[in-house]
């Protein structure tokens, strides 16, 4: 049995049946608790939102080949994706590759300012997780912290942890930072795309159910000891642990990731790629009250070849993403779900035409694009500009804390309130000094008040 899935289930029964009061939990269960404690005391914010679907775009996509084309700063700059697209929004216009999307431009906003100048990729993921520079203390990213503030803690019955990353772990930075593994996300392995989607610890790779349960049977009839000792709350408490285990494998956690209960039809409008099938799976995961899910899309790291890589996962992209927003909306969800697009930092504006690059571009994380759509979040907006050749700010600066302060702020999330936590250090949410996490506000202008 995946033993992060277990932990989290485990951690949410012992907080329920009030583990103290079986002596087992001493010194390490009080530190436990106090995160539950102390959000018990904060109160609730109101919250437009419920849930956020994270779209990582892992390595940095090209704001210039996707949100924000610069058709005039010629073929150094845009290379042969010279011609962009009109949006169903009167005066947006977004990167060729991007027909869908540009239909559904009314339900996201673009931010063409985002900036904060690191171009390597484990600095420039932290900040943009975290709104945070790094330093001595690692703090949680910002599904971490949802998952603290909307998880077990404060009464989450999902079927599921709170916190999923579809499908492999972001990898540049520690999720869950001193709120420690209870924070952790659920990351499931395997392929949605698959037949049969190989969720780690809930589906196993190449054995069948009744496999899988003869194991069980053997395991029990191996178990003289617990046989011997019927009623110890140790063995219990182990008992309700496995027992909780293959309810995932075999109940309604299961049938949640099995996407062969979708019809063939919304299938393949969403396409029927790992990503197509991988957001499909979080508007399913969302739909179910996962407060966080992240979609770790990978491949954007184009340092050579980047217009034969752009016209390969670009349509993929399009096609995904502008499914999930039509079908969230049509749904209900859109509304009380955050759509969030981006990656660490975008890439050069200029094209590396030289070898061994061959049309490459390099990191930029001085001006770049996020898109942000649904729970609270406006549509058909822009906000920020940059100059001709996409590779200055020349209005309105959005730095991470903002980005991030302001996704909070719309989960009912105090971004300047306390962080608790089980080591007791007087945190908060987001820093409230400028020092060195720069901010220039929230992002009220597309934030419905």
């Amino acid at each position: 049995m995946d033993s992060q899935m277990n932990e989290y289930r485990l951690a949410n029964r012992i907080s329920r049946r009030e583990a103290l009061k079986l002596g087992f939990l001493g010194t390490a269960g009080l530190a436990l608790l106090k995160p539950r404690d102390a959000l018990a005391r904060l109160g609730d914010k109101p919250a437009r939102a419920k849930s956020v679907i994270q779209i990582w775009m892992w390595g940095g996509p090209s704001h210039l080949d996707t949100f924000d084309p610069k058709p005039d700063a010629g073929y150094d700059f845009c290379g042969p994706l010279d011609n962009p697209i009109p949006t169903n929004v009167d005066g947006i216009q977004i990167g060729e590759l991007l027909p869908l999307l540009a239909r559904q431009a009314d339900k996201f906003s673009i931010i063409r300012s985002m900036t904060h100048g690191v171009n390597a990729h484990e600095t420039a993921s932290y900040l943009m997780q975290t709104g945070r520079q790094p330093g001595r203390l690692v703090y949680p990213c910002v599904g971490a912290v949802v998952s603290l503030f909307k998880g077990y803690d404060r009464g989450y019955e999902g079927l599921v942890p709170p916190y999923i990353v579809l499908t492999q772990s972001q990898g540049r930075f520690s999720e869950a930072g001193f709120l420690g593994q209870r924070y952790k996300p659920f990351c499931t392995g395997g392929d949605p795309n698959q037949q049969r989607f190989v969720v780690e610890g809930i589906v196993a790779q190449g054995i069948s159910d009744e496999r899988q349960i003869a194991r069980r049977e053997l395991l029990h009839s191996l178990d003289s000891l617990g046989r011997a000792m019927p009623g110890n709350p140790h063995f219990q408490r182990l008992d309700q642990c496995e027992e909780n285990a293959y309810e995932l494998m075999f109940g309604d956690a299961r049938k949640l990731f099995d996407l062969s209960q979708e019809k063939d039809e919304i299938r393949e409008r969403y396409g029927r790629t790992t990503f197509g099938q991988s957001c499909l799976m979080a508007r399913r995961l969302v739909a179910a009250g996962v407060p966080y899910v992240t979609i770790n899309y990978g491949g954007w790291d184009t340092h050579k070849q980047h217009f034969e890589t752009m016209r390969r996962k670009l349509p993929e992209m399009d096609r995904g993403m502008a499914t999930l927003l039509a079908d969230l909306a049509d749904r209900g969800l859109l509304d009380t779900t955050i759509v969030w697009w981006g990656g660490e930092f975008g890439r050069t504006p200029k094209v590396q035409w030289e070898p061994p690059w061959n049309g490459g571009r390099g990191h930029y994380g001085k001006c770049f694009s996020v898109v942000l759509a649904g729970g609270g979040f406006k549509g058909g907006q822009v906000v920020g500009a940059s100059d001709a050749w996409g590779a200055n700010v020349v209005e309105r600066p959005v730095y991470p804390r903002d980005l991030i302060g302001s996704i909070h702020e719309l989960l009912g999330i105090d971004p300047d309130g306390p962080l608790p936590n089980a080591r007791g250090l007087d945190v908060r949410v987001l820093p409230t000094a400028a020092r060195d996490e720069e901010s220039a506000g929230r992002l009220k202008e597309i934030m419905v008040s």
